[in-house]
């Protein structure tokens, strides 16, 4: 726990224990970090496995074969851990990723008024 993060939760200790709106939020923050920092290690672990294997299989001599680009055994493992970075990001960012609750709504708003836009252009 950093010193900010420490003296701030001494000083309020007794207030937080007991909001159960702040719990929850520190619990979702807590998991979109844990998210992150899996996304961030995906991304690291992965180019280095394929820069890796490029250097030993792509470069031959002096020209570059495109061969180390095709071989499966060096995107597999990019594939399966996407495959659970996705799974994870499902648990943390819930079913309503893309699609949330105010999103319809904001459509249909913008449509409106786009169409009114457009009739009072002609107008």
């Amino acid at each position: 726990m950093g010193r900010f993060r420490r003296r701030m939760y001494e000083e309020y200790a007794h207030e937080f224990s007991t909001d159960e709106s702040y719990n929850k939020a520190y619990r979702k923050v807590k998991k979109i970090k844990g998210f992150y920092s899996h996304l961030k290690i995906y991304v690291i672990v992965n180019a280095i496995i394929i820069i890796s294997s490029l250097n030993s299989r792509g470069f031959i001599g002096n020209h570059f074969e495109l061969r180390g680009f095709r071989d499966w055994e060096i995107y597999s493992t990019a594939f399966y851990w996407g495959i659970a970075l996705a799974i994870h990001a499902f648990t943390v960012f819930g079913p309503d990723l893309f699609f949330n609750k105010d999103w319809e709504e904001k459509k249909i708003k913008k449509y409106m008024d786009k169409e009114v836009e457009s009739k009072n252009k002609w107008e």
